[in-house]
């Protein structure tokens, strides 16, 4: 039994939850947000809650379950509170800066990168924190790390990009001693 898919999600005032055609679409002050879902899944709305049940105990139906259930408590939070990530720049001269829907890195290559932000997704750089934020979990999560593999941070001396709450584990260099 999946413990995640059985409890309902709560929609707070402001917030509609709409099924229709295998389409799922949730209207928030922030925004909407659209999903498909398949159809070993259904979603009952009823006093502000929304449970979702599977058609059958298959393997794949279980799995769809917990995953219909985490995706729509996400698309209810991000059309209400909204997601953000942020990632910590270090390096010697490495900076970013923002120039209308995209962000100039300086990373230490011979050339500067510009990585243009898609659409729904903004970013502000604060010194060397860039923070990213949207409404989408999942394009917020994958415009970090696109951001991150730009100059991923190496385990001497933590160049590179990293997120706030990324430990780096260093190692010892060389001793150049015999």
């Amino acid at each position: 039994m999946s413990r995640i898919g059985l409890k309902p999600v709560t929609v707070p005032k402001g917030v509609t939850v709409a099924v229709k055609n295998n389409l799922l679409t949730v209207k928030g002050s922030k925004g909407e947000l659209n999903q498909d879902f398949l159809p070993e899944v259904s979603f009952d709305i009823k006093d502000g809650e929304v449970v979702v049940s599977r058609k059958d105990d298959s393997k794949r139906a279980k799995s769809m379950h917990g995953l219909y259930r985490k995706l729509l408590e996400n698309m209810v939070t991000g059309v209400t509170n909204g997601f953000s990530k942020a990632l910590i720049i270090n390096g010697v001269g490495y900076r970013a800066e923002v120039k209308g829907k995209s962000i100039l890195f300086s990373l230490g290559y011979s050339t500067s990168i510009e990585y243009m932000m898609p659409e729904g997704i903004t970013a502000v750089v604060e010194g060397n924190k860039v923070t990213v934020s949207g409404i989408s979990k999942e394009k917020v999560g994958l415009v970090a790390s696109e951001i991150r593999g730009l100059r991923p941070p190496e385990p001497y001396k933590g160049k590179g990009i990293k997120y706030e709450t990324e430990h780096i584990r260093r190692k010892v260099g060389k001793s150049g001693v015999k």
